[in-house]
């Protein structure tokens, strides 16, 4: 018989050891970089400690280009920030567990805000690459959940409008919509395109919302921010790939790194 691990007694021990190898007992943030947005990491200052993330038991090592492998821990203000430097995806033969285990490691660790940013496609032309858009409710259609049993949460606010007020304090002319998460690693198809236009989505991508869930099942609040690097399959008629979201993320990593200091640094 498989004995299977405790997400949370794992997520326990892995913080433990996080305090250990970064000298910072307790942390408040969690910022999480998606793909292409790793140099945005630098705008936070010089970090108290980085290590790489398989120093720390239960982390996989990011299987995709764009995303580091790496935690920063940082201060801002009064503040104790982490930084992950790319995340661990559901499409790299992970189940849920190992994709939320960065956010529940942060959370042992003390976080009560969890900021999650990544790259999506946009469905309006209105929003073209290099666009930030506030993430203000989310569809998850990867077919997963990290909820474990029958652990009944409320995300009828999963991402909190305190902190896209905030945001919008920053920069009052963020836009916000609604993120669509796929399995992934394919792109969307124009006709999945169409299907989330009709049911409410006006961004996609492959990341963000079972880390929400994780995030919100431990009562964290959730700000998240999604960098349009592409228009969305069949809108524009050319082909999609991953060269064209890492170049996207490169040509506006300092201006997401230094919004995301400013809001962090009103928290």
């Amino acid at each position: 018989m498989t004995t299977e691990i405790d997400p949370y007694q794992a997520a326990a021990t892995a913080a433990r050891v996080l305090a250990k190898e970064t000298g910072v007992v307790h942390h408040d943030v969690l910022v999480v970089l998606g793909s292409g947005w790793t140099p945005a990491a630098d705008e936070f200052g010089t970090p108290t400690a980085e290590i790489i993330v398989t120093d720390l038991p239960g982390f996989a090592a990011p299987a995709v280009a764009g995303h580091a492998g790496k935690l920063r821990s940082v201060r801002v203000g009064s503040l104790n920030v982490l930084l992950q430097l790319g995340r661990t995806h559901f499409y790299e033969k992970n189940d849920a567990q190992a994709v939320v285990h960065a956010v529940r490691t942060a959370l042992a660790a003390g976080v009560k805000t969890v900021v999650l940013t990544n790259a999506a496609g946009s469905l309006h032309t209105t929003w073209p690459p290099g666009t930030p858009v506030l993430i203000k409710d989310q569809i998850n259609l990867t077919g997963g959940t990290p909820l474990v049993g029958a652990r009944f949460v409320d995300v009828t606010e999963i991402y909190s409008k305190r902190l896209r007020d905030l945001a919008k304090q920053v920069k009052p002319d963020l836009p916000e919509g609604v993120y669509t998460a796929f399995h992934g690693p394919q792109y969307e198809t124009p006709a999945e395109i169409a299907m989330v236009k009709a049911i409410g989505g006006d961004l996609v991508g492959m990341s963000t919302a079972l880390e929400a869930i994780a995030a919100r099942e431990g009562n964290a609040e959730v700000l998240g921010i999604s960098l349009v690097t592409n228009l969305a399959a069949g809108m524009t008629g050319e082909k999609l790939n991953h060269e064209e979201v890492l170049e996207a993320g490169k040509q506006a990593a300092t201006s997401m790194g230094k919004l995301l200091v400013e809001v962090v640094s009103k928290l």
